[in-house]
């Protein structure tokens, strides 16, 4: 597979030795209001720190723990509220899919289309995906190892339009491995295989220190690791940070647990650059 190409996603550009890119937003969408008002502030950090910024939000948390828990508003007027993001801040937007039946409408708003962890090795929806042309971002399955996820990867390659190559399409995730019941572990070794395919490679800072379904129906979590983890894998030689961020996470209608303060977020982002810019410069992550 090819090394270092630079994947485009808009007027950005994402790859393995640019500058820290983010993808950062609440994890589902609340209302147009409420995404829109986040989607600025992280327009203004990005801009402010000199970062290539995605907004990502969920129309749909289909994999919620309890069947009660608020899901978001929908395919129609979550794309709807996407496309206004886009129109008014200028950044481009991920959003996860969760049937083939969804894709093609996804694909017609979002300039990354996300494949969530629990689905890294549906085929089908890989495929779909892959379709469409656009920027696919895989999470890596908390079940699989970090070596798996070349397969995944291939699949998408096999289903672009003719012309379209797998290494300016596709960007990997790692969010943690399953360590027993209601507890994930991260391993900087998988960082850097997944670094080793030559695509570009995110740490999810916020689902990383997730407890999956661990808080009686929703799942828990320990969201003062995230700095931590974050510096960490930018000394790994990661090309960006997934983090979900919300300005009241107590009240956040998903992973109130683990999503970062808003208000907290461009002091995380500046010391996690500052980072990744020192092992770019001298190829630390190369050793």
């Amino acid at each position: 597979m090819a090394r270092g190409v630079a994947v485009r996603i808009g007027r950005l550009t994402v790859e393995p030795g640019g500058p820290l890119f983010v993808v950062a937003g609440p994890c589902v969408i609340e209302s147009a209001d409420h995404a829109l008002g986040v989607a600025e502030t992280l327009a203004r950090i990005g801009d402010r720190l000199d970062l290539p910024l995605v907004f990502k939000s969920s129309f749909d948390k289909a994999n919620r723990t309890s069947g009660n828990s608020p899901r978001g508003p929908g395919l129609d007027e979550g794309l709807a509220i996407l496309a206004r993001v886009q129109r008014e801040t200028g950044l481009p937007v991920l959003t996860d899919v969760h049937e083939t039946v969804q894709v093609a409408a996804v694909a017609e708003v979002a300039d990354i289309v996300q494949i969530p962890a629990f689905l890294s090795r549906q085929t089908d929806l890989l495929r779909a995906a892959a379709a469409t042309g656009r920027v696919v971002n895989i999470k890596k399955g908390q079940f699989m190892a970090a070596d798996d996820m070349i397969h995944a990867a291939a699949k998408v390659g096999d289903a672009l339009p003719a012309g379209c190559a797998v290494a300016e399409h596709v960007i990997l995730t790692e969010r943690g491995t399953s360590f027993g019941y209601h507890d994930l572990i991260v391993d900087m070794r998988s960082l850097g295989k997944m670094r080793a395919t030559g695509l570009p490679t995110l740490f999810d800072a916020s689902h990383s220190v997730q407890s999956p379904g661990g808080a009686n129906g929703k799942s828990g979590g320990a969201r003062e690791w995230i700095p931590l983890l974050s510096r960490a894998a930018a000394a790994a030689g990661v090309s960006g940070l997934f983090i979900e961020t919300h300005p009241d996470p107590a009240n956040a209608w998903s992973d109130s647990a683990t999503v970062w303060p808003l208000d907290r977020l461009e002091a995380l982002l500046a010391d996690v650059a500052r980072i990744h810019d020192l092992v770019r410069a001298t190829g630390m992550a190369d050793g």
